[in-house]
């Protein structure tokens, strides 16, 4: 019968540490691509505050009897739903900080800017809305920017 070696302990042993000390080792190296991250969960947290808010519109949460869904005019409607629905879409993908949640995003933002300087009768036609998106576009546009400097070509 042939005659087994014991294993070897220290080998284990450096194996063990090697791992332990390789977890996550924090560096700078993507400093711009956290920062990214970071701004993307906080516009999804606003998304799902807005979906809720058009939610909240459309079942009658808020507002009385004569702001009732019912009571408004069809392009209010529509333009409600709209957002009801795209918003908590792309608060998802921006969560996830997904390509496809950024485009869904931009998006949101378009449509908001194109709803209150086209067609102010349907929300008012308010430009700090389009100036805080404006804003909020650039900022993530920046962000990106140089997140994609980071990574090498």
């Amino acid at each position: 019968m042939p005659r087994t070696k014991p294993p070897d302990k220290s080998r284990d042993n450096t194996m063990s540490l090697s791992a332990m000390s390789s977890e996550r080792i924090e560096t700078d190296d993507n400093v711009w691509t956290r920062r990214l991250v970071f701004f993307l969960r906080i516009m999804a947290v606003v998304a799902v505050i807005k979906g809720l808010y058009h939610w909240a519109q459309v079942t009658g949460f808020i507002g009385g009897e004569e702001d009732a869904f019912e009571n408004q005019p069809m392009a209010w409607q529509t333009a409600t739903v709209y957002f009801a629905v795209i918003e908590l879409v792309a608060a998802v993908g921006l969560w996830l900080a997904t390509p496809w949640g950024a485009v869904v995003w931009l998006t949101t933002v378009v449509s908001m800017a194109v709803i209150e300087l086209m067609f102010p009768g349907i929300y008012g036609g308010s430009l700090k809305v389009v100036a805080v998106d404006a804003v909020m576009l650039a900022a993530y546009l920046a962000l990106a920017w140089m997140a994609a400097r980071e990574r090498p070509p």
